[in-house]
């Protein structure tokens, strides 16, 4: 049997890793019927859900620390929260630019940024049609670290 200290729960030690600019781009979909898609683009009662999307992930990038237990907090130098919806195709397309100098990525910066804004608008999307879903969270582009730059192939 392995040592039990070597299963424990830790975050990795990046303090030897050189600090570097990094960036990160993550996508998630909302999927809906296109008549729900278009109420979201009308505005409900609460105001303006893209907007409040957009703010969502924004906030949420900055927590990621706080929600995924190995994250390090990074000195994030800037981000976008993007918010396209794709009516006749039935989705909104979220897209969150996450840039930080550190010794560590923003890529789980990214993909909360991404996942929380896709969240938001179902919470809204939800009053209209039960059946929207948040379709994906993916990673499509990483540059900068050790790691070298990534682009997801599809």
């Amino acid at each position: 049997m392995s040592d039990p200290g070597e299963r424990a729960a830790r975050m990795v030690d990046v303090g030897s890793k050189d600090v570097t600019d990094r960036v990160a781009v993550a996508e998630s979909v909302l999927v809906a019927e296109p008549a729900t898609i278009e109420r979201l683009l009308a505005g409900t009662p609460k105001g303006d859900p893209l907007e409040a999307a957009r703010i969502a992930g924004l906030l949420a990038l900055k927590r990621t620390p706080e929600l995924l237990p190995f994250c390090h907090p990074v000195a994030v130098t800037g981000a976008e929260v993007a918010v396209h919806a794709e009516p006749d195709a039935g989705r909104v397309v979220v897209t969150a630019t996450v840039r930080a100098t550190d010794r560590t990525g923003v890529e789980m910066e990214a993909m909360t940024a991404a996942a929380v804004a896709a969240l938001t608008l179902y919470d809204a999307a939800k009053a209209f049609e039960r059946s929207a879903r948040v379709a994906e969270v993916r990673l499509v582009e990483k540059r900068g670290g050790a790691g070298g730059d990534h682009r997801a192939v599809c």
